[in-house]
């Protein structure tokens, strides 16, 4: 399957929340702080864990790229 051009205009552009998106970001950050916290409570304070807790925000980050930008 070709991959679709990339889209610089909506990449690059503030998307403001609309109906639900609200809620539903929160849950998602809420979601993300859960396992965060898990992450925390259960692995030894060190470079892993560190990356782990920045590739969560990663993916919190593209979570709500995922609904800002494709709704």
């Amino acid at each position: 399957m070709p991959e679709k051009p990339i889209n610089i205009e909506n990449i690059f552009t503030y998307h403001p929340p609309k109906d639900d998106q609200p809620e539903r970001y929160q849950r998602l950050r809420d979601a993300c702080k859960g396992l965060a916290n898990v992450i925390i409570n259960e692995t030894p304070m060190g470079r892993e864990q560190s990356v782990a807790i920045r590739k969560l925000e990663e993916c919190s980050f593209w979570m709500n790229a995922a609904i800002a930008r494709n709704e």
